[in-house]
């Protein structure tokens, strides 16, 4: 019996989906950045708890970094980068439910940051999901 596992996209024919890596690391660490850096600001500017912004700011960065690395490996696993596309939905869907829910007292520039946040996010996703179709 033969066992076979997810092929890996090979820098030819990954360009598309590194640019997607890439696009998405860098937004979401300069966003972990800003978080850590800012969090106290930001908390009243958008209604959100500084307390919530340094773990977030710290998990961003963090994610940021592991995306460079995975962008940079000569052969991209396809199925680091369903997790990554994984969480990045988790996220989409977390900042929809924080929304519907009102888990914070947002104000309308913090309601305008989740949005725009949650958009951002699925866009990277459609990207990824476009260059891990065509590696």
């Amino acid at each position: 019996m033969v066992t076979t596992t997810a092929p890996a996209a090979t820098t030819t024919d990954a360009k598309l989906l590194r640019f997607a890596l890439r696009l998405d690391a860098i937004g979401t660490g300069a966003n972990g950045l800003l978080y850590l850096g800012a969090a106290a600001v930001f908390g009243g500017m958008f209604g959100l708890p500084a307390a919530l912004l340094y773990p977030i700011g710290v998990f961003l960065a963090a994610f940021g970094a592991v995306l460079l690395v995975l962008a940079a490996r000569p052969a991209i696993s396809k199925a680091a980068v369903g997790v990554v596309m994984a969480v990045n939905v988790l996220w989409v869907l977390a900042s929809a439910e924080a929304l519907i829910a009102g888990w914070f007292p947002l104000t309308a520039l913090g309601t305008a940051l989740v949005i725009a946040q949650a958009a951002a996010v699925a866009g990277f996703t459609a990207l990824q999901y476009a260059g891990l179709r065509r590696a």
